[in-house]
C-alpha cells in the first residue's frame, strides 16, 4: 500500500467533515428508534422481547453466548 502525505489544514478538513457526517448519522438513527419506539407504543407493530430475539438467532444457527 503506497503512503499519502497530506497537509495538516487537509486533514483537519478531511476529519471535520467526518465528524459531521457521523452527527447526521447519529441523528438519523435516533430519528428512526423513537418512531420504532412509538409505533411499538401506539400497538402499530409488535415489539420483540430479547427471548424471543434469542429464539429467533438459535433457530438460524447464531450461537448466543
Amino acid at each position: 500500500m503506497e503512503t499519502v502525505t497530506l497537509p495538516k489544514f487537509v486533514f483537519k478538513k478531511i476529519l471535520g467533515d467526518v465528524e459531521v457526517l457521523l452527527d447526521d448519522v447519529e441523528i438519523a438513527l435516533n430519528m428512526k428508534m423513537q418512531q420504532r419506539m412509538m409505533d411499538i407504543e401506539t400497538g402499530k407493530v409488535s415489539g420483540k422481547s430479547e427471548d424471543e430475539l434469542d429464539s429467533y438467532l438459535k433457530r438460524r444457527g447464531v450461537q448466543i453466548g
